[in-house]
């Protein structure tokens, strides 16, 4: 039992001296970072300023855990506005008062996967509208950092593929990847990152219903977005 303890303490978390291992900065003091989009950056997040439930329970918490633990004297502040169901032009209707009033220094955005259901929204309104975003990101502030997440989509084991669906996230995954380009954003490129996972684990052990990670995949999503963030700002 006690090997056990040692291990939970020793060899994952808090070393023997109490520290945490290192792990990149990434953040200036007093920075704000925001996470946008829909259902997966949702995580069914509190709606008050009740701390325990404010970030949701997906990737963004993750994220928010590690570095606030981390880096406490940099007054890190993390805010999560994802909206369950939300498309691009939902994103645009809020985009003043649950962005650009908030000030970010960091902006994180992972949307599309919505766009593509039925009825799709074409892909040029796709295109338009998500760089329109980012434009007024940018004007808001001109040293915002962008952080574009692929959406993505991982069909069931044994379940027949939706092979039109498979190329509408393909189509929508080459434009953020397009608006990356364009705007010097970071993006996360998730369709690969859980693809690679898949020889691990069956793809419901990731994302259990093609479309929402579960525990194990958030973990693994947070992961590859401060891995991407660390190596594309530094």
């Amino acid at each position: 039992m006690a090997g056990w303890v040692a291990l939970l303490i020793f060899g994952v978390g808090l070393s023997p001296a109490g520290e945490l291992p290192e792990m990149p900065t990434l953040f200036p003091p007093h920075a704000r970072i925001l996470f946008q989009g829909d259902s997966i950056t949702d995580g069914n997040r509190g709606r008050n300023a009740d701390p325990n439930h404010i970030l949701g329970h997906g990737y963004c918490f993750i994220i928010a855990a590690e570095y606030g633990a981390r880096f406490p004297e940099r007054r890190l502040t993390f805010l999560n506005r994802g909206v369950s169901g939300n498309r691009v032009r939902d994103l645009a209707a809020r985009w003043q008062s649950d962005t650009l009033d908030l000030h970010p220094d960091v902006l994180s955005i992972l949307i599309g996967i919505n766009d593509g259901g039925n009825p799709a929204v074409p892909m040029a309104d796709f295109e338009r509208g998500y760089e329109k975003l980012l434009v007024d990101a940018e004007a808001a502030n001109p040293k915002i950092r962008l952080v574009l997440g692929e959406p993505f989509y991982l069909p069931k084991e044994g379940q027949p593929v939706n092979e039109e669906r498979v190329r509408d996230e393909r189509q929508r995954r080459e434009i953020v990847a397009r608006l990356a380009a364009r705007h010097h954003a970071a993006l996360v490129k998730y369709q690969g990152l859980f693809e690679k996972a898949c020889q691990r684990a069956p793809a419901s052990y990731w994302i259990w219903d093609a479309v929402h990670p579960t525990y194990s995949g958030h973990q693994l999503m947070a992961d590859e977005w401060v891995r991407t963030v660390a190596e594309f700002f530094k």
